[in-house]
């Protein structure tokens, strides 16, 4: 059955029940954006982001591939699986970009019988938040070129413009355009998708209102003619674009199939952003729940490094237990099986790729953390298969544990969930951090690309070298980076399947987002702007005769 026909078999409850109910907000306490959707006030949601007593659980998984691993899948069913045993938990996830909606992933709300609704408008225009992203991202270029326009007060050098335009879908045509300001005035220009713009990072990394505006305001958009840098304050647009995101940055509620709370905000990718929901929405959930489930995207040597090296470092949110998603399937990929031949059962290949989920375990026992992975269920494993995961992880030390929410919803991941409560009960609330705030940003990257991705060292080009001693001169060196590469590997090959390592990790190019907090590190041919693949998603995408929408 597709996951759209379960998700209408459920009769979903008032989000004002869901509220109520497990979260003790009554109906003042919301703003209904329909029957299954609310906002949670920014006075609700500092409130209980002053008293964040609950407990954070890290759901992380390892390289994916095309075979699918689940991670959101999963991080709903171990929220139902928490709740069936008695464990007040929310889930807290990341908003969908219509991107991969009509690309190649599809939609993002889970699957099965492990979903969050209402699937529909959660994975297209959702209340409106992404929307809102990229209008104030293309304020601040409007506000840009039009300071050019009217005679550059601030002396802007119009080769040396960082700030580019969002918009949320996939669409390569947009990577470098000429943009023509006055018959005698013209320059290049360009789009990322917004799941990559700063003003995302800046939404999802801000405390409070006034956090937002300065961070909004510390937004470098370029240099001028002596070389300094000018940021969105000095064009005086923070304030607007502050009234654009005021309702955005407020959270969403939702509910998944099973009527738990799920908490979805901000959604910026971790291939090429850092990869984490909003920190007032954890910290929100923190305060009204005891056990909060939330995601970090791709694999762990992407989304998992960047939310403890850059949300964690920001926030001081620290993860209580860490889930490691895997498949039977996805570990026979990096053992060298095709995608059409997955079907079969091939004990060797698991064996073989689980090279790939021990650096993974290791990486996140790095950082402090003793993993519980998850075998995310499909129909095809066999017992072999599983038994070999189960036997060949013994020496790290961490519970493996065969998941069935997908199937089962919540009864299926029970297991899981007592394993995760069983790691809380052990929790240090201590995080070992791969390099410290001090360090050279070029020491930074060596040091994920060491530690983490299994380089031996890294190859900057002469002016990604260059950008980055400059940061360093111009004070921004405490900032911690964000590196952006292939999430298909540890390397910046694609190809490379398993735990490649000795290969050396190529840098071309830097970009400073002082409002978010990071610096950009752009790896290999890594695009902040995707596009769509041969055959996009939005080709199966239809409404029937009753209006109601198909195939996310």
């Amino acid at each position: 059955m597709r996951d759209e026909e379960i998700a209408r078999r459920i009769t979903l409850k008032p989000i004002a029940d869901v509220a109520e109910n497990a979260l003790g907000l009554d109906i003042e306490q919301i703003i209904p954006y329909g029957h299954h959707k609310a906002k949670i006030p920014l006075d609700v949601a500092n409130s209980a982001h002053d008293n964040p007593c609950g407990q954070l659980v890290l759901v992380t998984a390892l390289s994916p591939t095309p075979a699918g691993e689940g991670k959101t899948t999963t991080s709903i069913g171990l929220s139902d699986g928490l709740n069936r045993i008695g464990v007040r938990a929310a889930a807290c996830l990341r908003e969908p970009s219509l991107g991969p909606c009509f690309g190649m992933k599809g939609g993002a709300t889970g699957g099965g019988y492990a979903q969050i609704a209402p699937m529909q408008d959660i994975n297209l225009h959702f209340n409106g938040d992404i929307h809102a992203v990229t209008s104030a991202d293309n304020l601040l270029a409007s506000m840009v070129d039009n300071h050019f326009y009217w005679g550059n007060r601030l002396r802007l050098d119009p080769a040396r413009i960082s700030w580019r335009r969002a918009i949320d879908l996939n669409e390569r045509a947009l990577r470098k355009l000429s943009l023509n300001l006055r018959r005698e005035l013209s320059r290049e220009g360009a789009f990322d998708i917004t799941a990559a713009s700063e003003v995302m990072a800046v939404l999802c990394l801000a405390s409070d209102l006034a956090d937002l505006e300065k961070r909004l305001g510390n937004i470098v958009i370029g240099r001028a003619s002596d070389g300094s840098f000018v940021c969105a304050r000095d064009l005086e647009v923070a304030g607007a674009m502050t009234a654009l995101l005021v309702d955005a940055f407020a959270p969403n509620l939702v509910q998944t199939l099973e009527h738990n709370p799920a908490i979805i905000h901000g959604g910026p990718f971790a291939n090429i952003a850092h990869g984490c929901n909003s920190v007032l929405a954890t910290r929100t959930a923190l305060g009204l729940a005891d056990v909060v489930v939330t995601e970090a995207g791709f694999g762990a040597d992407l989304g998992a490094e960047k939310f403890f090296n850059i949300k964690c470092r920001q926030s001081g949110l620290r993860p209580s237990a860490c889930v490691i998603v895997a498949t039977v399937r996805a570990l026979k990929m990096h053992g060298g099986v095709a995608l059409e031949d997955l079907g079969r059962a091939d004990v060797a290949a698991v064996s073989r790729g689980l090279a790939n989920l021990r650096r993974h375990v290791r990486n996140l026992q790095g950082f402090g953390v003793s993993p519980v992975v998850a075998v995310n269920h499909f129909t095809g494993d066999s017992d072999e298969e599983v038994e070999t995961i189960r036997a060949e992880l013994q020496d790290l030390d961490v519970k493996v544990v065969l998941a069935r929410h997908w199937a089962e919803g919540g009864a299926g991941a029970t297991e899981l969930a007592e394993a995760v409560m069983e790691r809380i009960e052990h929790a240090t609330g201590e995080v070992t951090f791969p390099y410290e705030d001090e360090a050279p940003l070029i020491d930074k990257v060596r040091a994920v690309a060491t530690r983490i991705y299994g380089a031996s060292d890294v190859q900057f080009d002469e002016q990604a070298a260059h950008d980055l001693q400059a940061l360093e001169d111009s004070g921004y060196g405490q900032l911690p980076v964000c590196i952006a590469k292939t999430q298909y590997s540890f390397s910046a090959d694609p190809s490379a399947k398993g735990a490649p390592d000795g290969h050396v990790l190529p840098v071309r190019g830097v970009r400073l987002s002082a409002g978010a907090g990071f610096v950009v590190v752009l790896c290999g041919d890594i695009m902040t702007m995707p596009g769509l693949p041969r055959e996009p998603a939005a080709k199966g995408i239809g409404v029937d005769a009753k209006g109601r929408i198909y195939g996310l």
